[in-house]
């Protein structure tokens, strides 16, 4: 594995860091501040070509490698996690199992809108009574043989980008048999569908301007042909889609764990106390080079995951250690900068208030620290029960 990025992949970094800086940025704490999801500026980030990242051209991609995506992410991260988690969840919950599963037509109906950022998808699969047992999935699809459609019934919850102005199909797992059966299938339902109820918004502690619903689906019908890949295999479909997930949001606990880093030498070397500039102090400088290691290895897990993704390595164990390792040290690093930065990291006059707020939902989402434990035990050989 080489641990330098292309040429081209270092002008791409540039170029994303350019307009986080001066797109993202400046209006980040506003957007926090007053819950808003900023339309104009998720599609100024499909004009950049980055929700088509990963995709072909035929669709309005640009079939750059994940590795360039997970760089996109952290970029996005670095400033504002919640227009990190907007892309990521765009394109690796959203597009990509539209792309990775769907038949043909289903992909040119789709993905040309998504690559370009002019719509969004969600993915729906955690429930109200599931969380992190996804597989305890009571939405149930019954197949009406009169009209040939899906009638869908349940409820899902903390689904990202499902209610934004701009999301155009939300993509739901549901129990497509009898009771007691365990078939699982994915099925898309288009906005405005009869019977699909976008729950308000909820009330979060981070990601203010990332858009997250619950949703309720009654007597929802969509035709037999939005069933997405082959019927029952919804499961281990979206099994396979939170690996390439969590190492995308490693990259974004990467692009926040830095941004704390950098704030925190920057403020260790101006912030003055006791005849001299605070960093002086090794409690300080120590807190200082702990952070830099904690980002060093949090990024060569996160890209070297990128990477055997990139070279069609199985990448469960890799996917998650990754994601484990990046957002504990993501949270750690948060919570160090508020103490260097000691009254003022508690009030939102800097951004390492609204960077602890936003970093704990990265232990939880995509599967949880102990589901990721859970995950690379098994791949050791561990026994399940």
């Amino acid at each position: 594995m080489d641990v330098d990025l292309t040429d081209e992949q270092e002008a791409f970094r540039r170029v994303v860091r350019d307009f986080a800086e001066r797109e993202i940025a400046p209006y980040a704490e506003e957007w926090d501040r007053q819950h808003t999801f900023p339309v104009d500026t998720v599609r100024a980030m499909g004009d950049l070509g980055l929700f088509g990242l990963p995709f072909p051209e035929e669709y309005g991609g640009s079939d750059a490698d994940f590795t360039t995506f997970c760089l996109a992410v952290e970029e996005l991260g670095r400033v504002d996690s919640s227009m990190a988690i907007t892309l990521e969840a765009g394109v690796g919950l959203g597009a990509n199992p539209i792309y990775t599963y769907g038949s043909d037509e289903q992909r040119a109906r789709w993905l040309p809108d998504l690559c370009a950022g002019q719509a969004l998808a969600a993915f729906g699969l955690t429930e109200p009574d599931g969380g992190s047992d996804a597989g305890a999935t009571r939405t149930r699809a019954k197949l009406d043989d009169a009209t040939g459609d899906w009638v869908i019934n349940g409820s899902k919850a903390f689904i990202t980008n499902s209610g934004t102005p701009i999301t155009s199909v939300v993509t739901v797992t549901a129990r497509t048999r009898g009771p007691g059966d365990s078939e699982i299938s994915a099925l898309m339902i288009p906005t405005g569908t009869p019977g699909l109820i976008v729950e308000p918004p909820y009330r979060k502690m981070g990601w203010h301007a990332s858009d997250t619903h619950g949703l309720t689906l009654q007597d929802c019908r969509v035709p037999e042909a939005n069933l997405l890949g082959s019927r029952g295999a919804g499961f281990k479909q979206f099994l396979a889609t939170l690996d390439d997930g969590r190492v995308a949001i490693a990259a974004l606990a990467v692009g926040l764990a830095s941004a704390c880093l950098e704030q925190s030498v920057a403020y260790c070397n101006t912030r003055n106390a006791f005849g001299g500039a605070i960093g002086r102090f090794q409690a300080m400088a120590f807190k200082c080079a702990d952070l830099a290691v904690a980002v060093e290895n949090a990024r060569l897990l996160t890209y070297k995951a990128a990477w055997m993704k990139d070279h069609g390595r199985h990448i469960r164990q890799a996917a998650a250690m990754a994601k484990l390792y990046a957002t504990e040290a993501a949270v750690t690093a948060t919570r160090e900068a508020t103490q260097i930065f000691g009254g003022y990291g508690f009030v939102d006059e800097t951004p390492v208030a609204r960077f602890y707020r936003d970093a704990k939902i990265l232990e939880i989402g995509e599967g949880t620290s102990e589901v990721q434990r859970l995950v690379i035990s098994r791949e050791l050989g561990l026994p399940v029960r």
